[in-house]
């Protein structure tokens, strides 16, 4: 080890400043290592979009006086960004924006080979999108701990910037828990990696790796004055990345925690009144009636403080740390109330406390597959009097377990069901690590699956 001393005259008074450099030569930026591992798992997306003809032209009175040759055609345009290969098998994850809208999406690989890719699910509120070539033994990255990043790390940020493949730059984390104006009103969970690696156009759902080649982040926007690099990029990071997209293979859809409150940063006057030893932690403005902090007990005026013994630093990064649960998971949350501290147990809710989600169609998302109660000339053909038809089982739990289009679930652990809502709640009620279900197939014969509830 090597010490570096600097004297300082303040005052008068001398003051010595000591900063403990390291000798070891890997702690010194060499990227080639992370660069060369890293890259072949970052691909090229390219995405066909169809625009929406012009609505005047789209006038039947139009057309009357102009005639068909001014009918309006959709037309083809299209866009690209890039993706990260996460599993051998060809799942890609990659942001929202980049394959929103698409009609289709090709990507390829850094070794050229194309493939066309399948949207298994998307989620806006975090822009993280989840694809799926029919290729096997393919390089990929595996998510690293987003949470162990420090400030002034290295990080290598690769992608397909204005269609120069596999393009490479560095730079160092410049910040954490960073989160960006929503003039949408939407919800977003935002909590995103700061950085000044260049990013520009098409390094989108690219790959931002620490100097092991580890993915620590999804490159997802810059803030920028004309378009380009300006100095700030952003990610989002691997945990809340991770999540998504287990969930996404899992379910077919992001189980998100909710806890019913809303919040804002902790300033100096709360901070001197609670006697806080620093401005860390969400001011808690309003608790939703029988939410999960209403029925953990957390009031107005609370100061959360920590979660699971992780310090909440500010909104964003709270957003993530509840952003990693699922509807039904507990968590100890230790706040402040006036000037005492204490510890409260939270169960989180979701938008519905089961696993399913309704569309408008009636048909309803389960484990990845689209269910609806089974109509009555399918269960006359098949003899029985009652069951839930698997519309679509999607690439879910339901599938990976066997489950296919077109069956009929008469029974989940032995208790019949109708329509979707009681699969929800049977399974929900399963007190084993696997809920059974009993189908009937297409041409009569009678099947079983296990399905894991984690």
């Amino acid at each position: 080890m090597k010490s570096s001393i600097k004297s300082i005259l303040t005052a008068g008074m001398i003051v010595i400043s000591t900063a403990t450099l390291s000798a070891r030569p890997q702690d010194y930026p060499d990227f080639t290592y992370a660069a060369e591992s890293s890259v072949e798992a970052v691909v090229y997306v390219e995405v066909t979009i169809k625009s929406t003809p012009n609505s005047q032209l789209a006038d039947p009175f139009f057309q009357f006086f102009f005639g068909d040759d001014f009918a309006p055609q959709p037309r083809e345009r299209k866009g690209s960004g890039s993706g990260v290969i996460i599993r051998p098998d060809g799942y890609i994850v990659t942001n929202n924006h980049v394959i929103a809208d698409a009609t289709s999406v090709r990507v390829t690989l850094n070794s050229n080979k194309s493939y066309d890719a399948t949207i298994i699910g998307t989620d806006p509120a975090t822009d993280i999108a989840l694809l799926k070539i029919e290729a096997n033994s393919l390089p990929y990255l595996s998510f690293a701990d987003s949470d162990q990043l420090r400030i002034g790390e290295w990080v290598l940020a690769i992608g397909s910037p204005y269609d120069l493949r596999s393009t490479i730059t560095a730079g160092i984390v410049s910040a954490k828990g960073r989160s960006m104006p929503n003039y949408r009103g939407e919800f977003k969970v935002e909590s995103f990696i700061q950085t000044d690696a260049a990013v520009n156009p098409g390094n989108s759902g690219g790959a931002l790796v620490n100097k092991k080649g580890e993915l620590v982040g999804i490159n997802t926007a810059i803030i920028s004055q004309t378009g380009s690099y300006s100095g700030y990029s952003f990610a989002v990071p691997s945990n809340i990345a991770s999540k998504v997209v287990a969930d996404l293979i899992d379910f077919g859809s992001v189980r998100r925690a909710l806890l019913g409150v809303t919040m804002r940063a902790v300033d100096e006057k709360v901070a001197d009144d609670m006697k806080l030893s620093s401005l860390n932690g969400v001011y808690i403005v309003e608790v939703s009636k029988g939410s999960a902090a209403d029925k953990a007990g957390i009031k107005e005026g609370d100061v959360i403080l920590e979660v699971n013994g992780k310090q909440v630093i500010n909104p964003a990064n709270f957003q993530e740390l509840v952003n990693s649960f699922h509807p039904g998971d507990v968590a100890n949350l230790k706040l402040a109330r006036g000037k005492n501290t204490m510890t409260v147990k939270v169960t989180f809710l979701g938008d519905t406390t089961q696993t399913g989600y309704a569309f408008e169609d009636g048909t309803v998302s389960f484990y990845g597959a689209t269910l609806k109660a089974a109509e009555k000339a399918t269960l006359n053909d098949l003899k029985i009097k009652h069951g839930v038809e698997v519309v679509s089982a999607g690439r879910g739990k339901l599938a990976a377990s066997g489950v296919c289009d077109g069956m009929i679930i008469r029974y989940v652990d032995n208790q019949a069901v109708s329509k979707p809502q009681d699969v929800i709640d049977a399974a929900a009620k399963s007190k084993q690590r696997a809920f059974i279900l009993e189908c009937i197939t297409p041409a009569g014969r009678s099947v079983f699956f296990a399905v894991p509830k984690e």
